[in-house]
């Protein structure tokens, strides 16, 4: 799945519109979650992960990782690659890159 280009220009810069601010808002809101802050943290460090590890790992339920792991996915933070019966993931650089040029 192509998730879309942030926004704009770093929010001290000038007011965001609003759109701009509902699109980063939207990217914001997936990681303030606790478990997700540590899936990305964990799939970062790794370089890649896979799903079957995760549930051990968070001590976390399945169908729990899974809904976490679909936010970040959608909001383009994770990348999904299917490998046989397990989904892999690893962090897309250029996300977090665009979240932070916005912030900083």
């Amino acid at each position: 799945m192509e998730t879309s280009p942030l926004c704009c220009t770093p929010i001290q810069s000038a007011p965001l519109s609003d759109d701009d601010a509902a699109a980063l808002a939207s990217v914001l809101k997936a990681l303030a979650d606790p478990v997700r802050i540590k899936l990305v943290s964990v799939i970062a460090a790794a370089g890649e992960g896979c799903a079957c590890d995760f549930p051990e790992l968070l001590g976390k339920s399945q169908p729990t990782i899974s809904h976490h792991l679909r936010q970040l996915v959608d909001a383009g933070i994770l990348e999904r690659e299917q490998r046989g019966k397990w989904a892999w993931f690893t962090v897309s650089n250029e996300r977090l890159a665009e979240v932070c040029s916005i912030l900083c």
